[in-house]
């Protein structure tokens, strides 16, 4: 008997290291000179899939908030994305190692027979237009292939304030969407100017293949990683998706920005009123969007 679970715990370890060489292997042949979806594991018979979209962008409130959804739902990754579009740059970890600069997958099977979730975080975005567009074609691509024909993207809209109570607004690809989403609490039509990036190309791009989309932008100053915009868009995205995400991490984690934040807004205070300059001064409100 205890040979036998021996064996069975050896042939276990024997496949989990096999699916790693694989996973390695595959990563090993990609060709970086192009736009690349590594998949690591085969997903199939999704669930009515939605796809959430959370790349870095402005007070990274989509990147904070799509990387907590994947830990507290315990997601699995299931690919990565490797471009040529991303900047001549590696990532210098903690263990002396070396990383490239990705984007991934994550999938989140829903057991309470809800849907699917899909969730797309990484390192970067593209930063010229006709990589976006490359980069956000390679997404859609993989969402059709999936079955995907719901999509949610993340990003911050900034108004140059520190708002203790954040609002969160909304656009979609198709006015006939908005009834589902205003129960939620969210605002249309308040917004001015662009979404910047993955979170506005996705639901332009997506609508013009058969996806709907929502972009839910959580209310910023712009100059920080805001926790608590984060914090504000996911409570909004887990009750639309009627699931349960505890957020009181977040809640700290906020707590302890909005000090250091209020510190360091105080010491330039005292060094403008120290050294004036003449220089042109910053317009007090900001609508930059992504």
């Amino acid at each position: 008997m205890i040979i036998g679970e021996t064996m069975v715990k050896a042939k276990r370890k024997a496949g989990k290291g096999a699916k790693e060489r694989k996973a390695k292997l595959k990563t090993a042949c990609v060709d970086v000179r192009r736009t690349s979806i590594v998949e690591i594991e085969k997903v199939s018979n999704l669930r009515n899939p939605i796809f959430i979209e959370g790349l870095p962008g402005i007070g990274f409130v989509g990147k904070l908030a799509a990387e907590y959804m994947i830990e507290e739902l315990k997601a699995k990754k299931v690919a990565e994305i490797y471009s040529h579009h991303f900047p001549h740059q590696v990532l210098m970890e903690k263990d002396g190692t070396l990383k490239m600069l990705k984007n991934e997958i994550y999938l989140y099977r829903n057991p309470e027979k809800g849907r699917d979730v899909l969730i797309l975080v990484g390192d970067i975005q593209p930063a010229s237009p006709e990589a976006q567009y490359e980069v956000v074609n390679c997404f859609l691509d993989y969402m059709c292939e999936k079955g995907v024909k719901d999509m949610i993207t993340i990003g911050g809209y900034s108004t140059g304030k520190i708002s203790e109570k954040p609002r969160v607004f909304a656009a979609v690809s198709d006015v006939g969407e908005i009834g589902k989403y205003k129960t939620l609490g969210v605002f249309f039509g308040q917004t001015e100017g662009s979404i910047i990036g993955a979170a506005g190309l996705l639901i332009g791009l997506g609508k013009m293949r058969g996806i709907n989309g929502v972009c839910f932008m959580g209310e910023t100053h712009g100059s920080y990683i805001d926790h608590r915009s984060a914090q504000r868009v996911l409570e909004i995205v887990a009750k639309f998706l009627g699931i349960k995400i505890d957020t009181s991490k977040l809640t700290e984690k906020a707590k302890e920005s909005e000090k250091l934040i209020r510190k360091i807004e105080e010491e330039t205070k005292k060094s403008q009123i120290e050294v004036p300059t003449s220089g042109p001064s910053r317009p007090n409100e900001l609508t930059y969007i992504r």
